[in-house]
């Protein structure tokens, strides 16, 4: 970190800090040693270039490097990187001193014209007055008309052996390449945290305030980089401070930034899925009149550093969290407690939130908006959503429609294995005349060959063994099975297509113009008409959505067997009430494609394949 100024402005009530703590030398200059260090090595060995192009975000040190520049130059002992600040020249040009005729600063947003640049070249035609060189300093470069670079351009590149040029831009691509290639180009850059708190930490204790390290974290977060921003927010905070000096709940309060216990308060209820406590957080923030975007930005900082804790072991040593211990060990706790899909997930949806709220003209409804998506990894069905899940899973958080065999069956949890035993055989529902039930018939009656059906078919009760028992608790229960029929279902199927498409559009889609076929002993087959489709909720687990749907709606909880068929939905329950049993003698011979035929009237046209 650069030294504090040996030839420091004296202190004035009416002095913005960043004026009066402005740089005098090279090694004064803060977080750009990359562009210090070659130029005081320039000035030692006297080889000096006469232009240059000095480039970088705003508030970094640019014009200051140029005023040091032209004094170093100037200097009774120089060329020299230090200068002696008692001579004439230097004295001129500190920063309480009256200037040099010699070095001329030229704003280009308002001397940027062909005129003004045919001036500037008529009287660098002329000796310095009383110094060793002529020192142009132009700023914000960029400004400069095309015109005027080109009444410029034969000047800076052929100068008068008495005339430097020191161009000073935030936008060095604005400048013409033909006057850049007579230029050195130096780059400034942004300057790391760290590096501000422990510059504003020593203009503290010039200033003879005490301030909390913790409040210089938050003011360095404040200046994003700019050494002139964050004396600035400084000056502004010791303005407004008390008798104790520069304190945390001082600068959240004049910064409107987000108080770490919010923050720490939202990743807590993140972690534990705390609905209640996250709008509860989002009730505060406007309550107190936080800026929404603010909180926002705040939380996604949060959230990076939570990134880079699970990422890289010893971040906070290497430097990459810039934030008091206390903030650090918290971090470092949370970022324990949460798996790394939720974490990117929640980035994702956060950095997306930022954009939109930019503007929005109800920013509680998009703050409650992100907290609700926050919330629920279930109803994402991308890659991320997926992951995200899977990590809650781990960590024993159920969350959406996560499904558990207690949930099923609730007014006898203590026989869930026993009770399908006792239930007695019931008639064959019209799904369940496939390859794999012909055993089970083969115990009744002689075995019949069933006709082959499409492999897709096969996973139809093998893919859910965890299913199968809570349809038989449910049938286990109630006294008269009869109480629910085929009808209900028909009946309520468009609003529980609605249902089914809060939880999942692709599950939505998946069942458009299916239809309930058969509601038999807890189990309801439900007919798709087209094979993609088939292959798609079965494949992607979307019957589960559709037996959530069904108990919302219905208060029905049932096992879905999802089948392809190419039937509509039955006009009237008289067509369920005639399913055939195994005691009707007349169908005990009648199986398979056959029974198709001749209840619903279809006919065969051949067997599917299916990869």
């Amino acid at each position: 970190m650069a030294k504090k100024a040996e030839t420091q402005a004296p202190k004035s009530p009416h002095m913005a800090l960043y004026r009066t703590y402005r740089p005098q030398t090279l090694s004064e200059v803060v977080g750009q040693d990359h562009v210090t260090t070659p130029l005081r090595r320039a000035l030692e060995n006297n080889r000096m270039h006469h232009a240059y192009l000095l480039s970088g975000p705003r508030g970094c040190g640019k014009t200051s490097t140029a005023r040091i520049l032209a004094r170093s130059l100037n200097c009774e002992q120089g060329p020299t990187p230090d200068p002696c600040g008692v001579c004439e020249s230097c004295v001129d040009l500190s920063a309480t001193g009256s200037g040099s005729i010699d070095v001329i600063e030229l704003d280009a947003a308002s001397h940027g014209g062909v005129d003004d640049t045919r001036d500037l070249r008529e009287r660098a035609m002329f000796g310095p007055a009383k110094s060793r060189y002529k020192v142009y300093i132009i700023d914000e470069a960029h400004m400069i008309s095309p015109a005027g670079f080109n009444a410029l351009l034969k000047l800076v590149e052929e100068p008068p052996e008495h005339v430097r040029f020191i161009f000073a831009t935030t936008e060095a691509d604005k400048v013409l390449p033909t006057i850049r290639s007579r230029t050195h180009n130096y780059g400034f850059r942004l300057v790391p945290v760290k590096i501000l708190q422990e510059h504003l930490a020593t203009v503290c204790v010039s200033e003879e305030i005490s301030a909390d390290p913790a409040a210089l974290a938050l003011i360095a977060r404040a200046g994003a980089g700019s050494v002139r921003d964050s004396l600035s927010v400084l000056g502004q905070v010791i303005s407004g401070c008390g008798p104790e000096g520069v304190t945390y709940q001082d600068a959240v309060l004049q910064l409107g930034m987000t108080d770490n216990s919010l923050l720490n308060e939202t990743i807590d209820a993140l972690i534990d899925r705390d609905g209640a406590a996250l709008f509860d957080v989002v009730d505060r923030v406007i309550e107190a009149g936080h800026e929404p975007r603010r909180f926002v930005t705040d939380l996604l900082e949060r959230i990076r550093d939570l990134i880079v804790l699970q990422r890289v072991p010893g971040a906070a040593e290497r430097g990459l969290i810039h934030a008091p211990l206390e903030v650090i060990e918290t971090e470092s706790d949370q970022a324990n407690r949460i798996g790394a899909a939720e974490l990117a997930r929640a980035g994702d949806l956060v950095s997306r939130a930022l954009t939109e709220i930019k503007g929005a003209t109800a920013p509680r409804l998009q703050l409650e908006l992100l907290m609700a998506k926050l919330l629920l990894p279930a109803s994402d069905d991308s890659t991320q959503g997926l992951r995200a899940r899977i990590d809650q899973l781990e960590r024993g958080v159920v969350a959406g429609v996560v499904h558990t065999p207690q949930q099923a069956a609730p007014a006898a949890p203590a026989e869930p294995v026993a009770a399908p035993a006792a239930v007695p055989p019931a008639p064959p529902k019209l799904s369940a005349v496939a390859p794999h039930t012909a055993p089970t018939e083969a115990t009744k009656k002689p075995p019949a060959k069933p006709p082959a059906k499409p492999a897709a078919q096969q996973p139809v009760v093998a893919d859910a063994p965890e299913i199968v028992p809570e349809a038989a608790q449910t049938t286990a229960a109630p006294a008269n099975p009869g109480n629910t029929t085929l009808a209900s279902f028909v009946s309520m199927w468009p609003s529980i297509m609605d249902a089914l498409l809060k939880y999942s559009r692709v599950a939505w889609m998946g069942f458009t113009d299916s239809s309930p076929l058969s509601y038999e002993n807890g189990v309801l087959a439900v007919g798709v008409k087209d094979s993609g489709r088939y292959n798609n909720v079965k494949g992607g687990g979307h019957d589960e959505r559709l037996r959530q749907s069904i108990l919302d709606v219905l208060q029905i909880d049932c096992t879905i067997d999802v089948v392809l068929s190419s039937q509509g939905t039955p006009s009237a329950p008289e067509r369920v009430e005639d399913t055939p049993s195994l005691d009707d003698e007349t169908t005990q011979d009648v199986t398979g494609a056959a029974l198709i035929a001749q209840e619903l009237g279809g006919v065969s046209i051949g067997e599917i394949e299916n990869g």
